[in-house]
């Protein structure tokens, strides 16, 4: 079962996504909060693997309790609920670790897919969203190209080709199909690559390849 933390200040968003989660039938909601102190807390007491954290509530907002769970020992998938797409929230919130945003008014069925989804290891953005986002709150000069490209520089070139794909949105599958890998040897790839760049999941990986620019 997929353990899941919601957190909203509002209690009818909560009741109704656990109610949506809980009729999946893979997926279990082990909590709420309604605020990011409580967020981080229940973290702690409950060990989800998935947290659903709306990004703004009184108090400790959404992307300071985000912040705070991404430096916990092994922490859970972060996904930031949101009202607006693309608000100036969004890419503050994956700047600080979370693995991806859900619209509140996000069909039943696609919300528990990105449940499934972020639990599996991979990005919940499809690669249009990815290069949305991407495109549209990052903004490259030639110093951060550098960096960027000197950070990229201490991956194998089987690594860097691979994050490359996952710059582009692919799913660890299709990364396999196309590169004539197994799901597992590409999933081993993507983990030793976040791992030497310092980065916590795959969309910071894309935002950083962005940065680089044309290798």
């Amino acid at each position: 079962m997929i353990r899941v933390l919601v957190v909203d200040d509002e209690f009818l968003v909560r009741t109704g996504i656990r109610t949506i989660l809980e009729a999946a039938g893979d997926i279990v909601v082990v909590g709420e909060a309604r605020n990011g102190d409580e967020a981080v807390g229940a973290v702690i007491r409950l060990r989800p693997h998935v947290v659903l954290l709306d990004v703004r509530m009184p108090g400790k907002d959404g992307l300071s309790a985000a912040s705070e769970i991404g430096r916990l020992p092994d922490p859970p998938k972060v996904v930031m609920l949101t009202t607006f797409d693309l608000d100036e929230y969004v890419h503050p919130a994956l700047r600080a670790g979370a693995v991806g945003f859900l619209l509140k008014d996000t069909p039943p069925l696609e919300i528990a897919a990105a449940v499934r989804t972020v639990a599996a290891g991979e990005a919940m953005l499809s690669p249009s969203v990815t290069r949305r986002l991407i495109g549209t709150f990052v903004e490259r000069g030639p110093d951060r190209a550098k960096l960027a490209h000197d950070r990229l520089a201490q991956l194998t070139d089987r690594e860097g080709v691979v994050v490359q794909a996952v710059a582009r949105g692919l799913s660890n599958a299709e990364i396999g199909r196309e590169l004539s890998m197994s799901e597992a040897t590409v999933k081993s790839h993507v983990s030793r690559a976040l791992a030497k760049l310092g980065l916590s999941n795959r969309v910071q990986a894309a935002i950083l390849v962005h940065d680089a620019g044309p290798l």
